[in-house]
């Protein structure tokens, strides 16, 4: 039952050499609705002004880690705010573990206040 039509095997190489999906008879343009679309990848569009020199420093170091500028910095905002959040834990517990020690000293202090 042939349809008058050579079918292509749907392998990667076949996507890869270009035999499936290069087709112009068979691209048809969607509407996309690009607010569901960041809802659903967790994304919100922001605005910001920087500097140019930055802007351009992020293109080159882009450029060489091979990524658009866009998301190396959302990289780069993503492994700051982790580790400032790590950093800052980290300092709360110190304090914590500190207050603990010096709230265990005073009650041994009390304690050996009354046994003498």
């Amino acid at each position: 039952m042939s349809s008058g039509t050579d079918r292509i095997e749907g392998t990667v190489e076949a996507w890869e050499e270009r035999r499936l999906g290069a087709d112009e008879e068979y691209v048809a343009v969607s509407e996309i609705d690009e607010a569901l679309v960041d809802r659903s990848a967790g994304m919100k569009m922001i605005s910001i002004r920087l500097p140019e020199s930055l802007i351009d420093d992020f293109k080159d170091l882009a450029q060489i880690h091979g990524l658009g500028y866009q998301p190396l910095m959302r990289q780069i905002l993503e492994r700051f705010a982790e580790s400032e959040k790590k950093r800052l834990l980290n300092k709360y517990a110190a304090q914590m573990a500190k207050q603990a020690k010096k709230e265990q000293a005073e009650d041994d202090g009390d304690s050996e206040k009354k046994i003498a």
